[in-house]
């Protein structure tokens, strides 16, 4: 594979100003550092940077920082991004050895279709999309690549279940951790609003009728009384 070399060059305005001028060159803002050397900050082609990290490698991608006559091993740490243009904003550089081991973030790509959502109509769920590792920078892999096809419901693929080579890497990230499972369908129910009225109703108690029953009866009776009660009066009128 060809050497990637990024120019660079020393940046001393800071600032949001400075920053959005540098940008309209093409350049954007960086900072280099570890690797037992100093911070330095300074800028770099925003075209250059952008291809690495769309590169099959992508951050993990080891390129050579051209410097004030000096080239610097680094790989691509940390970046922003514009919201909304999508441009690059800033990024942090780590300097690195070829022969000391670092800590980087490898992304972990699925392929197949579970027998969980082929056969038993399940739901297929990602959940660790990225695990870390300690390697030489020379060693980093682009990518975990596992077959999920026989991922049955309630089954998970855990990070012990990827591929690393002992010899030449070691997973930081816990061997337990789920990566990707098979979960089965919840079934929820939704009913419309005229039926869940309905059944509100029917559900109420009924002891409001019967009090409006009692209230009817009782209105019933003393309508009943009332025609008793008539001649009584007329007699004492006719006394």
């Amino acid at each position: 594979m060809a050497e990637i070399i990024v120019e660079g060059a020393p940046r001393s305005d800071r600032g949001k100003n400075a920053a959005r001028r540098l940008r309209r060159t093409g350049q954007v803002p960086a900072v280099l550092y570890g690797g037992g050397g100093e911070s330095l900050s300074l800028a770099v082609s925003a075209k250059q940077v952008a291809g690495i990290l769309r590169s099959e490698s992508g951050h993990n991608t080891v390129f050579h920082v051209q410097l004030a006559g000096r080239q610097h091993s680094a790989i691509v740490k940390d970046w922003q991004v514009d919201p909304v243009s999508g441009s690059l904003l800033h990024v942090d550089l780590l300097r690195v050895a070829m022969d000391v081991r670092v800590r980087v973030k490898v992304p972990v790509h699925t392929f197949g279709e579970p027998a969980g959502v082929k056969q038993q109509g399940g739901i297929f769920e990602m959940v660790t999309r990225e695990v870390e590792i300690e390697c030489l920078p020379g060693e980093i892999p682009s990518e975990f690549r596992v077959d999920v096809s026989s991922l049955m419901i309630g089954k998970q693929l855990r990070v012990a279940d990827l591929a690393v080579d002992p010899a030449k890497a070691k997973m930081v990230t816990e061997a337990q951790r789920v990566v990707a499972h098979v979960v089965a369908v919840r079934e929820e129910e939704e009913k419309p609003a005229e039926a869940a009225a309905v059944e509100a109703v029917a559900a109420a108690p009924a002891e409001p009728e019967v009090i409006k029953k009692g209230k009817k009866e009782e209105e019933g009776e003393e309508g009943a009384e009332a025609p008793e009660e008539k001649p009584e009066k007329a007699k004492e009128k006719k006394k």
